[in-house]
């Protein structure tokens, strides 16, 4: 009779490690939305700055009408002293 012989080998094991990187996207898009808020905050500074000229020129017309209203006032209270 034959003898059977059964050899115990070991068995080769292999692991897989994936890395993923998906920073790049990421970085793009925060880069992005860093962008648009800083334009936005440009236009809306901006905006302010031009409503706080407008107001102060507005006063600055009004304190010069009135100064006009004042002379001719004074204009007037003249030449009605003189009649």
């Amino acid at each position: 009779m034959a003898e059977e012989r059964y050899e115990e080998r070991p068995v080769a094991h292999t692991t897989v490690i994936e890395r993923r990187s998906g920073g790049g996207g990421t970085t793009v898009a925060i880069l992005l939305l860093v962008v648009v808020v800083a334009i936005a905050a440009f236009f809306l500074i901006s905006s302010q700055t031009n409503k706080d000229d407008a107001v102060s020129h507005a006063a600055s017309q009004v304190g010069q009408a009135a100064s006009d209203v004042g002379d001719a006032a004074k204009d007037a209270a003249g030449s009605v002293g003189k009649e």
